[in-house]
């Protein structure tokens, strides 16, 4: 299939649409590429409410599609808040044949995805959706499921489906790489009016204090957590009623702290040290972690997986410790503003968080890996606490909270401002060198999905085979 790169612009649209199109196609992975110079909008003719229902229109390998798919991917789309007009079913379709693809070929490939990858993100995933729908009842009713346990298994087939199709996209382009000369060529191709407008831009850094936890607030809450585990061993209650009622995750304690885990699953080390360490029905002693402090009930090992209860307990953080962390705070404010020492050094020194620390504080753009923030796409709590402050400026101590309700003094600075530009080889090389990056990630996936849609038993039914797609999916 040959791609239509006329210009950078197509790139990064190309590049936004193949790794990531809206919340559906973010979990499970579906990346035809979709361009409107290519993909004609062929909206299929209205069928009957039977074929509505449960119609079959397409079967890649081993995997079906149903014209309801096409309907749940358009409901996704837009509770993210994305238009759909321009949108067409035969492009959906197109998405949806491809993901199938790349699940069928990881199958086909020995890629493994355990049930306990799977398990470990659902909850949170789950919460996200009642959140955004207002309660499961209305979940429930947007998706035509009878009852949350029948949407649980279908979600639950979805994400699985997705991180098969994640796996194997990664593999594909896992040993593609670029040289620096690649992408001076890469540059070099575009005329200059061509050339993207950079947005202007920030780097930021943060110092982060935390109150501290006074040893009498630690041991109410190891006592607590004690109790809870003499009760379990006694017969006074369940380990399930105690994580409803008391456990501060909000992502397990619904379902009584459960979760199921493997050595594999993205857990704190002496999370995961704790779990493997116990036999079945044996409920640990309280341990601390970055979070709090828990307690596990291993109920069932299944092999590498581990199923388990935990519930996790929060000390809490007296007047007297926030005033001292705010009294430390400010004087490192003082001391950064009279030049008795530089933020960075600050930061090394002082700042509790450890993931920037050790850089002096600079914070890394989750979605790009590098330090700059574009304007218009930073989260708008930062962009709230640094819109105002000029380069260099520290921002006045502010009080921050986390998703488990704990209480930091931070102090943020802005390390250097980007006006908005268009785009400069020396000055913008690491973006440069992504989006050359992803032209060559899209021709190794582009070559790789014509040489398995050959390979794949495919059919498409109905009017849908009167869709024209990028790829090659008719086999015409």
């Amino acid at each position: 299939m040959p791609l239509k790169m006329r210009s950078m612009k197509s790139i990064i649209k190309n590049a936004c649409l193949i790794f990531g199109f809206a919340a559906f196609f973010n979990a499970v992975n579906a990346q035809e590429i979709i361009q409107n110079d290519t993909v004609k909008k062929v909206v299929p003719k209205p069928v009957s409410q039977k074929q509505k229902i449960d119609g079959v229109i397409g079967v890649v390998g081993d995997y079906v599609i149903l014209d309801s798919d096409i309907d749940i991917a358009y409901i996704e789309i837009a509770n993210q808040g994305n238009p759909i007009k321009d949108i067409t079913r035969c492009q959906l379709l197109g998405k949806l044949l491809e993901d199938k693809l790349y699940a069928h070929q990881a199958v086909q490939d020995s890629i493994v995805v355990t049930d306990a990858e799977i398990n470990s993100m659902m909850q949170e995933r789950i919460d996200a959706f009642v959140e955004r729908a207002g309660s499961m009842e209305k979940l429930l009713k947007i998706y035509n499921r009878p009852n949350e346990e029948e949407f649980r298994t279908y979600f639950f087939d979805i994400l699985k489906m997705g991180k098969l199709t994640s796996e194997m996209r990664n593999k594909i382009i896992e040993n593609v790489e670029i040289t620096p000369e690649e992408v001076r060529t890469f540059f070099r191709k575009f005329p200059k009016e061509e050339l993207p407008q950079i947005g202007a831009e920030v780097e930021v850094s943060q110092i982060v204090i935390n109150p501290e936890v006074t040893k009498e607030e630690r041991q109410k809450v190891i006592d607590k957590l004690n109790e809870f585990r003499n009760d379990v061993m006694a017969g006074n209650g369940s380990f399930f009623s105690k994580a409803v009622l008391y456990s501060k995750d909000e992502g397990t304690k619904s379902n009584g702290g459960f979760m199921r885990v493997n050595r594999k699953t993205n857990l704190v080390k002496e999370f995961k040290e704790r779990a493997f360490s116990l036999e079945e029905g044996q409920i640990s002693e309280p341990f601390q972690t970055e979070y709090g402090w828990h307690i596990i009930l291993v109920e069932k090992i299944r092999g590498q997986d581990v199923d388990l209860r935990h519930i996790l307990l929060i000390p809490k953080i007296s007047e007297e410790a926030m005033q001292e962390a705010k009294d430390k705070i400010i004087g490192i404010r003082n001391k950064i503003v009279n030049g008795e020492i530089s933020f960075a050094d600050a930061a090394r020194n002082s700042s509790d968080e450890k993931e920037t620390r050790a850089n002096g504080g600079v914070l890394i753009n989750p979605q790009t890996l590098d330090p700059r923030f574009d304007l218009t796409k930073m989260d708008p709590s930062l962009y709230v606490q640094i819109s105002d402050l000029n380069e260099g400026q520290v921002s006045q101590p502010m009080v921050d909270e986390d998703r488990l309700g704990r209480k930091t003094f931070k102090l943020i600075t802005v390390t250097k401002r980007y006006d908005a530009h268009t785009a400069d080889y020396a000055q913008d090389y690491l973006k440069i060198k992504d989006l050359a990056l992803k032209e060559k990630q899209i021709k190794a996936i582009s070559k790789w999905t014509d040489e398995k849609i050959k390979e794949t038993y495919i059919k498409i039914n109905g009017e849908y085979r009167d869709c024209v797609f990028v790829n090659n999916w008719l086999k015409k």
